[in-house]
């Protein structure tokens, strides 16, 4: 049986970044999402905070509004956020961790000590038929919790292999192993880059890749269809 190639999820929030830098409206994230899909992106995250640093909650609605393909809502574990996707229904949520004071999401979420709060917020998701995912580091504690709260996907948090610290592939590759055993569907990402996507890409286990900053900071030099087409190819070369 053919594996199939892993599927591209293009965070755009550093578009809004790069809006918000300056006020106004352009450029505009929609017009970012609309031009990532028609490079071969499978879906769009973005991360809704709550301080609202980059993306706006009139970004989601009408990014939400205006595309087909399946939303990835990155979130605090608050009541305010699980709200709002619950009122905006995308595909899936993503559960992350959240300081206001980080730059950008610096470890996994800690699944197995938050569990009695993430419990009710995950099922009031799943009841609304929103597809939940975890965003957790490579550790099996963390991942059996993420499998007793009922999410259904589990986002491995890349960035200690971005930093190439000493054994974190075959971390990450024991912990997408558990992630089938689990019955999670394993996803990746944080810190992917052209360099360092295929040894994660060619893990059997892992079904989705999202990837944001890098992405929007080539687009700045070479545009955002040839950045997307350039990782596609990549992650479908992957062995």
């Amino acid at each position: 049986m053919t594996r199939p190639t892993p599927r591209l999820g293009v965070n755009i929030d550093h578009v809004a970044t790069l809006r918000n830098a300056r006020g106004g409206s352009h450029p505009d994230p929609l017009d970012a999402a609309l031009a990532a899909l028609a490079a071969g992106a499978d879906g769009i995250t973005l991360h809704l905070r709550e301080d609202r640093r980059h993306i706006r909650d009139d970004d989601l609605a009408r990014i939400r509004a205006t595309i087909t393909a399946p939303i990835n809502l990155e979130m605090a574990a608050t009541p305010e956020m699980v709200e709002i996707a619950c009122a905006t229904l995308p595909h899936a949520c993503c559960i992350v961790p959240e300081r206001r004071a980080e730059i950008t999401t610096e470890g996994g979420l800690d699944a197995a000590g938050q569990f009695d709060l993430l419990r009710p917020l995950v099922r009031r998701l799943n009841d609304a038929g929103i597809r939940v995912s975890l965003f957790i580091d490579p550790d099996p504690a963390q991942l059996r919790a993420a499998a007793e709260l009922a999410a259904a996907v589990v986002e491995l948090h890349t960035g200690a292999y971005a930093e190439n610290r000493t054994g974190e592939l075959t971390r990450l590759a024991d912990a997408a192993l558990l992630t089938e055993e689990l019955g999670l569907e394993c996803h990746a990402g944080h810190g992917l880059t052209y360099a360092n996507i295929q040894p994660v890409a060619a893990l059997r286990q892992v079904r989705e890749l999202n990837i944001g900053h890098y992405l929007i900071g080539e687009a700045i030099l070479h545009g955002l269809p040839h950045t997307v087409r350039h990782m596609r190819a990549l992650i479908a070369a992957a062995k």
